[in-house]
């Protein structure tokens, strides 16, 4: 389980930085889809983070709830 939350915090690092330099190279550009594209990394670099933490915790309370069941059938 380690190796697959390690591997995954890898892949989220890589993926927003990816974000960040999309971010700056549209900030750099002079176009009109430029701008939209921009907007676009924005919300994905704010979204991204949210959504990956909201799937850790209920990853955590899917597991807790999982084990408290299998404590009671023994």
């Amino acid at each position: 389980m380690k190796t697959w939350k390690r591997i995954f915090a890898l892949l989220g690092a890589v993926i927003l930085a990816g974000l960040y330099a999309a971010s700056l190279i549209f900030a750099l550009l002079d176009s009109p889809l430029a701008m939209d594209l921009l907007t676009i990394t924005i919300a994905a670099t704010i979204f991204l983070p949210v959504t990956l933490y909201a799937c850790m915790i209920l990853s955590r309370l899917m597991n807790r709830q999982g084990s408290d069941d299998s404590k009671n059938d023994s």
